[in-house]
């Protein structure tokens, strides 16, 4: 079986550092086995669509290095269009099918219908609450389904345009199993499983219903996403085989949280603000700042991530993107949180700072040169990549601690001058800048030792 996987975001704001793992670890295993990887855009809740999310994503993912095969912004595929908001009509051909397989009923309650149920459901004290086998057939609930109303009603309101949506048909006294590739078996009891709604009264499907259709079309083969999403995946069982799609359904993966650095809850786009770092790759308009923008390399990211809930059995932590492939595996995932360690992140950007030549450093950091109106040569600034990067744990670093290889120092600790600047001093230090101003700047390790020596000949600290 080839291996094709996919990462299907919904364009809500920007993307979460979390949604980047995931989109790494289904880059990894397709590149490990030479498989595909799709973008995929589940924007089927249009009244949770931020302009400008699409494009966040796609940059994204460009920046980590993690370009996807296909998909949105990335080249029309076989199996075009991606983005889910453009496939509605394919979803209700199938929504329909599932109606005539008898899996799944229309439903035409009003939501105030649906609040009463619930409140009478309450005062009931029930042990099932929701719209299941187990309440969608009571007549005093007041609901209006394919279960209470007359064939000729159905028939009627369906065609005639009256608000409905079309739920799926959850069996009672059943057992759904199925084996997740980091979890092991895990079953759901149906009697504990609500009726989903597929297709929605506004005509577009929900995420239930639309990943499902997508995933069997594009013929995935795993599915890799968050353990958020394993209390669905017994809705997701039962809608591939109500379609007789058993056989076609992919391998389940759902990955592990990355918890807060205290270890209590997920990590959650607020905690950047309250923690002081960054949760997402890029920039976002100007709300927060990104990896990007406090000055990580990517390549540094990406190996920080991966190594938050896998490792390969080893106490190797610097892989190129490469080596994460060759050596990925999905049985190598924890099921444990992996709690965000922001210091470590900047320990991992340092190490890939001071592994990188001078002259690729220098590249990286004209950008930044350009934008303070430092004008500097190529030579010159690899020279100066090459003096500052082991005193540097972000690119900005670089400018920030090395303003004055190219412009006059504007501020300085007025108050530790001071209490250096003794009357008992101020010839000794007057000799050390006469002393420096005879070194040869272009030999800037024996310049160091030089200066040290003089320092200790003179006993100064």
């Amino acid at each position: 079986m080839s291996i094709r996987v996919r990462f299907a975001p919904s364009p809500t704001g920007a993307l979460h550092i979390g949604g980047i793992r995931t989109a790494l670890f289904n880059y990894l295993l397709a590149k490990k086995h030479g498989g595909t990887f799709i973008l995929r855009i589940e924007d089927t809740d249009q009244t949770r669509f931020v302009e400008g999310a699409e494009q966040y994503i796609i940059d994204a993912l460009r920046w980590c290095g993690i370009a996807p095969t296909e998909g949105v912004g990335f080249g029309d595929g076989a199996f075009a269009p991606y983005r889910q908001s453009e496939r509605k009509a394919i979803y209700r051909r199938y929504a329909l099918e599932l109606v005539e397989r008898g899996e799944a009923y229309y439903a035409f309650d009003t939501p105030e219908q649906l609040t009463a149920m619930r409140e009478k459901l309450q005062a009931e004290n029930a042990s099932n609450q929701s719209y299941s086998a187990a309440t969608r057939t009571r007549a005093d609930l007041g609901l209006e389904n394919s279960f209470t109303l007359s064939e000729n009603d159905i028939h009627h309101r369906a065609t005639s345009g009256a608000p409905h949506v079309i739920r799926l048909k959850v069996s009672e006294n059943q057992t759904v199993t199925f084996t997740d590739l980091i979890r092991g078996e895990v079953s759901f009891q149906t009697n504990e499983l609500d009726d989903k709604v597929l297709m929605k009264a506004d005509g577009m499907p929900t995420y239930h219903l639309a990943n499902i259709v997508d995933d069997y079309l594009m013929q995935i083969s795993h599915v890799i996403r968050g353990e958020e999403w394993l209390p669905s995946a017994g809705h997701h069982v039962l809608i591939y085989r109500a379609f007789g799609w058993g056989k076609q359904m992919p391998q389940f993966a759902h990955l592990p949280l990355i918890l807060r650095p205290d270890g209590k809850g997920k990590l959650s786009k607020r905690d950047g603000a309250k923690f002081g770092f960054p949760v997402f790759p890029l920039d976002w308009k100007d709300e927060f700042q990104g990896f990007k923008g406090i000055g990580f390399d990517p390549r540094a990211v990406v190996n920080f991530l991966a190594l938050l809930g896998w490792n390969d059995g080893t106490d190797k932590e610097i892989f190129t993107l490469d080596e994460l492939a060759a050596s990925f595996s999905l049985e190598k995932i924890h099921k444990a949180g992996a709690r965000f360690d922001y210091d470590k992140a900047k320990w991992f950007n340092q190490q890939y700072i001071m592994a990188t030549p001078n002259e690729e450093l220098a590249a990286q950091l004209r950008p930044l040169s350009i934008e303070r109106g430092f004008a500097v040569s190529d030579e010159k600034l690899a020279r100066f990549a090459g003096l500052m990067k082991e005193r540097a744990l972000f690119l900005t670093d670089f400018f920030e601690k090395g303003s004055y290889f190219f412009e006059d120092v504007k501020v300085y600790d007025t108050v530790n001058v001071t209490k250096r600047w003794k009357p008992e001093n101020r010839d000794k230090f007057s000799a050390l800048q006469k002393f420096i101003s005879t070194l040869d700047f272009n030999e800037p390790l024996p310049m160091e030792h030089a200066v040290k020596d003089w320092i200790n000949e003179n006993g100064l600290k």
